[in-house]
Order: C-alpha cells, then sequence, then structure tokens
C-alpha cells in the first residue's frame, strides 16, 4: 500500500511539474482540443436533434390510402391498425369526404351538387398515421398491396430534406473533426515535446541511475490526459450554455417553432452519453498526442 502511494504521488508531482514547465503552451493545446470538442459536440448534439425532428415529423405524418368503387374504409380499418409501422386510423367515409369538399366550396345544397355530377364521385379513405418517418415508406408499399386499395398517397419531402441535410451535415462534420482532431493532436505533441527537451537532464539522470522507460515518460502521457480532459470541461460548459441559451430563445417563438423545440430535446441517455463521448475523446486525443511525443523522443 505505501508503494502504491509513493508511486501515485511521484506521478502526480512529476505531472504537475511538467504541466508548470509547459507555460502558454498548455493553454495552445487545451484551447485546441476545447474548440475541436465544442464543434464535435455541436455536430453530434445537431445530429440527434435532428434525428429526434425527423422522429416528431414521422409521428405527424399521414398516409392518404384511397379505396376502390365499392369498398368501404370502416371494413379495412381493422387490418391496417394491426399493421405495426401504423399508430392510428381515421376511416373517412365518401359521404362525409363529399361534405367537407362541398363545404370547402362554399355550396349552399349538397343535393343540388350532387345532381350535377350525376353522384358523389369520391371514394371511401384512411388516414393512416405512421409510428415513425423510417416506416412510412415500408407502411405505404404494404397498404397499397391490400386489396380494396386504388391508391396510396404521402407528403415526405420535408421529412426527406430534413434527413438530407443530416446526412450532409454528417459528412461535413466529419472532415472538419479530422482535421481539426490532427491539429490537436500535433499540438500536443508539440506540448509534449518540448516538455519533455526542456527536462532532458533530469530524464538522463533518470536513465543512468536505472528507472525504467515506463516511469520516466508516464507523467507526460498523464499530462496529455489532462489536456484532453480540460478541453472536454471546457466543450461541455460551452454546450451546456449553447443550449440553455436557444432553449430560452425558443420558448418566445410561436407554436411552430415550440414544435420544433420539442424535437430537439435530447432524451436522457442522450444527455448522458454526451459529456461520456466528450471526456472518451478528448483524453484519447491526448494520450495519442503524447504517444507520438514521447515515442519520438524515446526512441532516439
Amino acid at each position: 500500500m505505501f508503494q502504491f502511494f509513493t508511486k501515485t504521488n511521484y506521478l502526480l508531482r512529476e505531472t504537475l511539474l511538467g504541466l508548470r514547465r509547459g507555460g502558454w503552451m498548455n493553454w495552445a493545446a487545451v484551447s485546441t482540443v476545447a474548440v475541436l470538442l465544442l464543434l464535435f459536440g455541436i455536430s453530434l448534439q445537431a445530429s440527434w436533434q435532428l434525428e429526434g425532428l425527423l422522429q416528431q415529423f414521422g409521428s405527424q405524418l399521414e398516409v392518404s390510402v384511397y379505396l376502390s368503387t365499392g369498398f368501404q374504409a370502416n371494413d379495412l380499418k381493422p387490418i391496417v391498425a394491426a399493421m405495426p409501422e401504423v399508430e392510428t386510423v381515421q376511416a373517412i367515409p365518401k359521404e362525409e369526404a363529399w361534405a367537407n369538399l362541398v363545404q370547402e366550396l362554399g355550396l349552399s345544397e349538397i343535393n343540388g351538387a350532387t345532381r350535377q355530377l350525376e353522384g358523389n364521385p369520391l371514394v371511401d379513405e384512411l388516414k393512416v398515421k405512421a409510428r415513425s418517418s423510417a416506416g412510412v415508406p415500408v407502411l405505404a408499399e404494404k397498404l397499397s398491396r391490400i386489396k380494396g386499395v386504388e391508391d396510396v398517397q404521402y407528403v415526405d419531402e420535408a421529412v426527406q430534406r430534413v434527413a438530407q441535410l443530416n446526412r450532409g451535415l454528417s459528412w461535413i462534420s466529419l472532415l472538419v473533426i479530422g482535421l481539426l482532431t490532427a491539429t490537436a493532436i500535433a499540438v500536443i505533441t508539440t506540448t509534449i515535446r518540448l516538455i519533455v527537451l526542456a527536462r532532458r537532464r533530469e530524464i538522463e539522470v533518470m536513465q543512468l541511475v536505472g528507472a525504467k522507460t515506463t516511469w520516466i515518460y508516464l507523467p507526460f502521457i498523464l499530462q496529455g490526459v489532462f489536456f484532453g480532459l480540460a478541453g472536454s470541461a471546457i466543450a461541455w460548459a460551452f454546450l451546456l450554455s449553447l443550449q440553455q441559451f436557444l432553449n430560452h430563445l425558443l420558448a418566445q417563438q410561436p407554436e411552430f417553432f415550440q414544435f420544433l423545440a420539442n424535437g430537439l430535446q435530447l432524451n436522457s441517455l442522450q444527455l448522458f452519453l454526451l459529456p461520456f463521448i466528450l471526456l472518451t475523446f478528448g483524453s484519447s486525443v491526448g494520450v495519442l498526442g503524447s504517444l507520438f511525443a514521447v515515442r519520438r523522443i524515446a526512441l532516439r
């Protein structure tokens, strides 16, 4: 137990000493990681929010099913309601649809309009609400194969545009984050190398007295981990502030923006995963940067 505390004290002392030697280069490394993780967090959060918005659009998306002449909506309603992709089904008989149409057109007499068109030209209709946007195409295909269904229509342009936007942002974010990751690793590598060079004489003395390479360079790796964790904490603080600002801004907007705001809320699992992913990603970048610096010097 005493040996464990002695080693821990050595690692902490050497790590803090290295950080003091780094000076302003420490801030350069931390700020670079913070910018990287801030953009990564915004990208990841935006991707989750757009997926939530897609789900919300999907729950509002209705599929119109027009039946063939002679088939009644109430007869097919139980069959459609039993489908796993269906949330709700509304049967609209042709008489109800005709009455609504006549009212919308402003005609004063239904019977007169019916006589002019030689009867009711409409057919029974089913309004089917899908459970999710992803299941709408599959649902439409299944509905079209039901006997008595003449036509299936649904408007998915908004959902498709949001999905395309999500894919486009993902590719752009991947490129930018890749470049920033390389930059952050390079900055951390340079910072650690300068710290190692500043302590070159101490390292040589430790090597002469038989100290293991692992214990010599482990404090420098811990410094890289510190850069990553500090950058993660800063990025997470900025993300929380940004989220609160947007929530406050959207709360003062009209109902449509309120609807969008509900779709943009993260669930409890995502709220837990986001800081965990940021910490993991940040510490990984810090470890990689320090390993590159230590490896290049240790192998000389």
